[in-house]
């Protein structure tokens, strides 16, 4: 994720007691031990006449990026096809990471066969196979996260570099 920029900050949510300091806020580095090692995740997208749609996902982290599988017949698949944004979070609601960006669909004609080795690589680690294409990146717009509500409470914006 080297040519997104992070700018973290508090969120504006008025009359939570969210602190406006820096004081507490978690880093990067925080979000990435905790999605670098759940067997699911929560995929949300939107229907092509929309209504929302989630549902629990095998997903891997491969450069600081998530990537889920499905193929593109499945309901989510679908719905990106239509509407490529996407929210993805953990099911903790204790220790909270809520990603929002927009998905970018990889298959043999558009993905470096290196990444696909890599992402195979990290699925086999991960959950004892391979998973072969298409995988779905999210290329995230905006991150939460939180350990202690609302002390910890920080968002990420992301800006693509030149």
């Amino acid at each position: 994720m080297s040519n997104l920029e992070k700018i973290r900050s508090r969120p504006d949510i008025v009359g939570y007691g969210i602190p406006q300091s820096d004081k507490g806020m978690l880093t990067w580095d925080w979000v990435l031990e905790r999605v670098a090692s759940p067997q699911n995740y929560w995929v949300s997208t939107v229907t092509p006449d929309g209504h929302p749609h989630s549902i629990p996902v095998w997903g891997v982290w491969v450069d600081e990026i998530f990537y889920h599988g499905g193929g593109a017949h499945t309901r989510r698949g679908k719905n990106l096809a239509h509407n490529p944004y996407m929210v993805m979070h953990l099911e903790s609601g204790s220790e909270v990471v809520i990603i929002e960006g927009e998905s970018e669909i990889l298959t043999e004609e558009n993905i470096d066969p290196e990444l696909a080795e890599r992402i195979d690589a990290h699925y086999q680690q991960k959950y004892h196979m391979k998973h072969g294409l298409p995988v779905w990146r999210l290329i995230p717009h905006k991150a939460f996260a939180w350990q202690e509500y609302p002390t910890s409470v920080t968002r990420w914006i992301f800006k693509q570099q030149p």
